[in-house]
């Protein structure tokens, strides 16, 4: 705290000789500066914790406050006193709630602004990989491996079933993590991606009813049921300028993009082979499919991930278990056979497995 002594006391304005833009702070300064931002530093009632709101780690589960990369960023190319202005003096009426007990000192800040500087650098925490499965296929490969040199070569064991049933038992373990992992190669169920903004469909779809075909209108008619363009969010948003979660901070990243005319970059989440023909258009308007029925309750997620692992098995499924509705104009008029035993009683219903629903042709072209 020697360098800062002079100025602890101070807290608006924070003059450039405590800034980390002309001074380097030290390693310890910085140190301390991520205590300060955990929280991990006692100051009495008036303890700050910046972690507590801004994620440090990755996490697939949705925050409304920027993480602590996001706001680090923000303030690289800004100084002590600029990040001072928002934490202990911010305009908007969320972050005025949430920090309106804040009480650091600009030393502090200047030193939790060099941790945010250094943030930007080393990005947010990762989650280590869970190894589990490859660490029983390594062991098993080896106990294999020892097993049939002893089987072969040294011959340890005097009751060789003893060796027979190691190999066995070892061989069922390895075919089946090989299998399994071999199934699921590609298939991305549960797939959640960090968007650049938090745009969630809880909200949007659930709390405020938004029919999906008003944003993805393009489903109708297109393939694909596209991205929603800037001018459709301005429809809502061109009024509607504060989140009661996120406060400003997520449209205002709507509105900026829409005003220096560039497009979000939103990160694509269900995405078919290229070997494979799906058409959006054929199942919304001939299919008459709820949009729920293959992305699952999306009324309920506040981050959207893959619901179904989108296997060719899950789609056959599918044709052989849902039934045409024979009334629709459509298959009125290209299955009539098929219309006609349903009116005479010769059928009960008709599967989309009966229409083609099976032809390799059908999606593989």
């Amino acid at each position: 705290f020697s360098f800062f002594s002079s100025v602890e006391s101070q807290i608006l304005p924070v003059k450039d000789s405590v800034t980390v833009k002309t001074k380097v702070l030290a390693a310890e300064e910085i140190i301390l500066g991520e205590r300060l931002f955990y929280g991990l530093v006692h100051r009495g009632p008036g303890s700050v914790n910046c972690a507590a709101c801004h994620n440090t780690r990755v996490s697939d589960t949705l925050n409304w406050n920027p993480d602590a990369f996001e706001i680090s960023l923000k303030f690289l190319s800004k100084n002590s006193a600029d990040l001072t202005r928002v934490l202990l003096k911010p305009t908007g009426k969320k972050m005025a709630l949430v920090h309106k007990d804040f009480q650091l000192t600009a030393g502090e800040i200047a030193m939790i602004k060099g941790y945010m500087d250094k943030l930007t650098t080393v990005g947010l925490k990762h989650e280590k990989p869970v190894i589990s499965n490859l660490l029983l296929l390594i062991i098993a490969s080896l106990i294999f491996l020892i097993s049939s040199a002893d089987l072969i070569i040294r011959k340890i064991f005097v009751n060789q079933k003893i060796n027979l049933g190691i190999l066995l038992l070892t061989s069922i373990i390895i075919t089946y993590i090989l299998a399994v992992n071999a199934i699921a190669f590609g298939r991305s169920t549960g797939f959640s991606p960090d968007q650049p903004i938090k745009f969630s469909h809880a909200v949007h779809a659930g709390q405020n009813k938004t029919d999906c075909l008003y944003c993805h209108y393009s489903a109708r008619t297109s393939k694909t049921a596209g991205i929603p363009s800037g001018n459709i969010c301005l429809n809502c948003h061109f009024l509607v300028r504060t989140g009661t979660r996120s406060g400003v901070t997520e449209i205002n990243k709507v509105l900026d993009a829409y005003d220096k005319k560039y497009p979000v970059e939103w990160i694509r989440i269900y995405k078919l082979p290229d070997f494979v023909f799906f058409s959006h258009a054929q199942h919304v308007n001939a299919g008459e499919i709820n949009c729920s029925t293959c992305h699952g309750t999306v009324t309920e997620m506040d981050r959207l991930y893959q619901y179904p692992d989108l296997s060719m098995g899950w789609c056959i499924d599918c044709h052989d278990t849902r039934k045409v509705n024979i009334d629709n104009n459509y298959y009125k008029t290209y299955y009539r056979s098929y219309y006609d035993e349903i009116k005479s009683g010769k059928r009960d219903s008709v599967m989309i497995a009966n229409i083609g629903g099976r032809d390799c042709g059908k999606c593989h072209y």
